[in-house]
């Protein structure tokens, strides 16, 4: 079959932005357009296709599945077209480029020593890392925005559609200043963490599952007054000036354990963790930046799995 003609730029641009957004007034504001105005683009597009491609909620839209389907080659073709205007108009010189995502459980760890590889194996090559929960990360993967995203997010609805490479399993553990009260415990209490204030990743992030998954195996109550981010150096600073206990990825402390700037609490037990991996939109084409992070992830996951690194 044909590519229908009548299918614009502008449909393409639309679609891609409600879905970003959620709610066509959201869109409408973005691409500097009326709401009746994006309405109509997105109906023409709908007639064109003969499909529906939202589902109308009390919050705004979300996509159908001929929406989810459509998305799969929407984003990338867009970004296909924008990689080859900038081609085009002199940009041919241009050093390599690759833009990809990356969670908490992986930016402290494993991206620094990749990221410095990277560098030394390529003289000419611009990483754009973007940072956030696993269900914006994946979105934008969706929508062809990124090239990749890593860390744990096999749990997370957004992967649906998606390609996952597992590198590693890491687990959850517990972690205080040194000269903690709890350190002084002998034997350990697991029953008085709950006195403590509590560091922990939101509700609703692929983290925080374990997280709490974590507490279930080990009979913790969780106290009323805890302190909810994905921000490691946030989480960091506030422990070490204060008794609060971190609920942490294993990996994301792994170097402060080894320098004693930071205490491992004795659970007696140890969560079994999450995949770590790779996540990639199997309907856009991988450049060979794209390829060059992957083999490297590869080789430093690696080398963590048989403890060579850290």
């Amino acid at each position: 079959m044909n590519l229908d003609t009548r299918i614009k730029f502008r449909h393409l641009l639309c679609f891609l932005e409600i879905a970003r957004q959620g709610s066509l007034a959201r869109a409408a504001d973005v691409l500097a357009i009326s709401q009746p105005a994006i309405s109509k683009t997105l109906r023409e597009l709908e007639e064109l296709l003969e499909a529906r491609l939202f589902e109308r909620t009390h919050q705004g839209v979300t996509l159908s599945p001929a929406g989810t389907r459509f998305m799969r080659y929407a984003g990338p073709s867009v970004q296909a077209l924008r990689d080859g205007v900038s081609c085009v108009r002199g940009e041919a010189r241009a050093p390599s480029q690759v833009r990809i995502g990356v969670l908490s459980t992986v930016e402290g760890l494993l991206m620094p020593e990749v990221l410095c590889r990277l560098h030394q194996r390529h003289e000419a090559l611009v990483i754009s890392v973007v940072t956030g929960v696993s269900a914006q990360l994946l979105g934008q993967l969706h929508l062809g925005e990124l090239e990749l995203v890593v860390g744990r997010m096999t749990d997370s609805p957004q992967i649906q559609g998606l390609s996952f490479e597992h590198l590693y399993s890491e687990s959850m553990t517990l972690v205080v200043r040194p000269g903690h009260p709890l350190l002084v415990l002998e034997p350990f209490d697991r029953g008085q963490v709950g006195r403590y204030p509590l560091v922990l990743p939101p509700p609703g992030t692929t983290i925080r599952q374990h997280a709490d998954s974590l507490f279930v195996q080990c009979g913790i109550q969780v106290p009323v007054q805890r302190l909810e981010t994905l921000s490691l150096a946030l989480s960091r600073r506030y422990l070490l000036g204060s008794d609060a206990v971190w609920v942490a990825p294993r990996d994301a402390v792994l170097i402060d354990l080894g320098r004693g700037e930071l205490v491992e609490l004795d659970l007696g037990v140890r969560e079994p963790g999450g995949s770590v991996g790779i996540c990639r939109n199997a309907a856009l084409d991988q450049g060979a930046a794209a390829q060059w992070v992957c083999e490297v992830l590869r080789e430093v996951a690696s080398e963590y799995r048989e403890g060579g690194y850290p």
